[in-house]
């Protein structure tokens, strides 16, 4: 298993209405198109405004065919009307577990 950290760095005073509108219409889509979803944080201590989300993926090529599906989806395209401009930066990086890793 290979591991997407999706970090999202959101403008001041608008981590709620982000969070929000994932709760109400990002996170169903994305957990019916994308699959093993692990797990969504907000920073408590350091940078704030910080959303992580971790997904889990079988490999690249399934990450890429999911996300171009997702990417079609008019529920997801709606989703992000709501939220794109709420967002300062992204960050996405591709995690590999080491063997003793509890997610593998």
């Amino acid at each position: 298993m290979i591991i997407e950290e999706r970090d999202y760095r959101i403008k001041p005073g608008k981590l709620a209405e982000f969070i929000g509108h994932y709760e109400e219409s990002g996170l169903a889509v994305q957990k019916e198109l994308l699959g093993h979803f692990l797990g969504y944080f907000t920073s408590e201590i350091g940078e704030l405004n910080h959303v992580v989300a971790l997904w889990g993926w079988e490999s690249l090529d399934e990450r890429l065919e999911r996300r171009d599906q997702m990417m079609q989806d008019p529920r997801w395209l709606a989703y992000l009307d709501k939220v794109t401009h709420l967002v300062d930066q992204q960050h996405t990086r591709i995690l590999r577990p080491v063997g003793f890793s509890p997610i593998k």
